[in-house]
């Protein structure tokens, strides 16, 4: 059994065309194309055209715009429907400072990890969620796809779990509205892109494969 789909071409010039995938091999992508089925909307539009931000605008954005990024994080899906990790939007420049400072030492980087984000959006989980980093890598990424859709930039910021288990981390999470017993999933930088984004790279081969 075959079936049929399209694909398209990152290339100006290049028709459309489709092409026949065998129901038992794997699926290659080459020549920089993506292999797409013939429907498209907002969504799937969202999803090719966002891309990671590293370089934002000295400018905070608006509550309004942050609020509409913070609610799309909550209709993730969570294991079980608990809907228990914490989502904690730092704008505050003082707090912002020693999550930085506090993110390059864990780094060991002389740096902002943070590409000068006006905003550090950060999200917790309980410790005893055995679906803690997936529930919480969902919610991330949900904020992601709302933030794009909505013209902001963000960035998915790394070593969140490291910094709040250490000492320096802990003596934070009060000033954060955070308790005892969560860990650090991951953070965004948020804010408004300083610059046009660079143009996806193909997608690599043996993404997926249909059997």
């Amino acid at each position: 059994m075959e079936r049929t789909f399209f694909y398209r071409t990152i290339n100006p010039g290049r028709t459309r065309s489709s092409i026949q995938i065998a129901m038992h091999q794997p699926l290659t992508l080459t020549d920089g194309f993506a292999i797409f089925a013939s429907m498209e909307n907002e969504v799937l539009k969202a999803i090719r055209s966002r891309r990671s931000i590293r370089k934002f605008k000295d400018r905070q954005i608006p509550e309004e715009e942050l609020r509409t990024v913070l609610e799309a994080g909550t209709w993730a899906p969570t294991g079980h429907n608990r809907q228990d990790c914490k989502i904690v939007a730092v704008q505050d420049p003082a707090i912002c400072k020693k999550l930085r400072e506090l993110n390059a030492k864990i780094w060991g980087k002389d740096f902002d990890p943070y590409y000068g984000a006006p905003t550090i959006v950060l999200v917790f989980a309980p410790l005893e969620n055995p679906n803690n980093m997936r529930d919480g890598s969902l919610i991330l990424g949900s904020m992601m796809l709302a933030a794009h859709s909505i013209s902001l930039g963000s960035c998915w910021i790394n070593r969140e779990e490291q910094m709040f288990s250490s000492e320096e981390g802990k003596a934070l999470l009060p000033s954060l509205g955070i308790g005892e017993g969560y860990v650090g999933v991951g953070a965004l930088a948020l804010g408004y892109p300083d610059g046009s984004s660079r143009p996806p790279y193909p997608r690599k081969g043996g993404y997926y494969t249909i059997l």
